[in-house]
């Protein structure tokens, strides 16, 4: 255990030893299910390939049960893409971890086996991170995408021209803002900071590990938009939703990172990311009434409410009413005409 108490829920990956060179690049991806659009992931990043010398690429595979990730990787890059299998399902996080400890490059790209990079993101990010050593990470502008890989929404841009980001950690820790597709991070980063926080059962490691690094680095943003983060509702993101459980993980988060916070600024800090994070979950419940799960809007609404109380929070959840009284209605008149 470190001296902040963390360190045996964050293993650090292992130095890289030995004569042999390391390449610059480590392009680690994760899958667990997602065999099915696991080719789209690896083209995307192979379509970049500077070659073996330059950048490794491996698949570490969760166990998965329901689809052969090993297959796929054999059609699209024999001899070029790596592969590791769990020997037993350790879970996204663990797995994650894993990803970390085998990469040997200086420069880190977790990319999810469901997600995929543009064309020039490793020119663009690698350029940022070679012109400014004393930034820690670098990530770009993303596009949500949904399972059929069409652009749904471009992710509002965190600044108004590439460079270093100003009070970055405040905004960070207020408030997840970027997905993990578009993220690259140095290897001796997540040697000094350690790996992702095994505490989170399924949603908002990735968050807790951004700010984490906020809070002992720089951190540079690419304006251009060069990564795709997929939503589906067989992702471990999406089952959350309909449960709550995605909430729940956040207040675990937030309480993590206000260990991060300076003291005389964690009770500020923490009442905006509750605040904050409360709206996004209203956000949330409104789509998926919008879809008919009314389920998931409930779960949303109720864990919005327990994570801020605040009179924002309150009005948004009051806006929501006409709406689902309307929706009820509509089912209800179907109902009764036997449509």
């Amino acid at each position: 255990m470190t001296a902040d108490g963390h360190g045996a829920h964050r293993p650090r990956p292992r130095p890289v030893t030995g004569p042999a060179p390391r390449p610059r690049w480590s392009v680690m991806i994760p899958t667990y299910h997602c065999a099915d659009v696991l080719a789209t992931t690896l083209r995307s990043v192979l379509d970049q390939d500077p070659g073996e010398d330059v950048m490794q690429v491996e698949v570490v595979d969760d166990h998965s049960t329901d689809d052969d990730p090993e297959a796929v990787v054999r059609a699209v890059a024999p001899g070029r893409v790596g592969f590791f299998r769990q020997p037993a399902n350790v879970g996204h996080t663990r797995n994650f971890n894993t990803c970390l400890d085998r990469a040997r490059g200086h420069l880190v790209h977790l990319l999810h086996g469901d997600d995929a990079v543009l064309p020039g993101f490793y020119a663009r990010m690698g350029a940022a991170l070679e012109a400014h050593p004393e930034v820690g990470a670098a990530f770009c502008r993303h596009v949500v995408m949904d399972e059929e890989g069409t652009w749904l929404t471009l992710a509002p841009l965190v600044a108004g021209r590439s460079g270093v980001l100003d009070g970055w950690f405040d905004r960070i820790a207020t408030g997840q803002l970027l997905q993990a597709p578009a993220m690259v991070v140095r290897r001796e980063v997540y040697e000094e900071v350690g790996g992702f926080d095994q505490r989170i059962p399924s949603y908002g490691e990735d968050w807790e590990m951004w700010t984490r690094i906020a809070a002992h680095r720089p951190v540079w943003y690419e304006t251009e938009t060069l990564a795709c983060y997929r939503v589906h509702t067989r992702s471990l993101s999406g089952r959350t939703l309909r449960t709550g459980q995605n909430m729940r993980d956040i207040r675990l988060v937030i309480d993590l990172n206000r260990d991060l916070m300076p003291a005389d600024r964690a009770a500020e800090l923490t009442r905006r990311s509750r605040e904050n994070n409360a709206l996004g979950a209203v956000r949330r419940a409104l789509r998926l009434y919008d879809g008919g799960d009314v389920e998931g809007a409930t779960a949303q609404v109720r864990e919005a409410l327990a994570t801020s109380r605040s009179a924002r929070v309150a009005a948004q959840v009051a806006a929501l009413v006409p709406r689902v009284s309307w929706r009820a209605a509509r089912r209800a008149a179907r109902r009764a005409s036997g449509g």
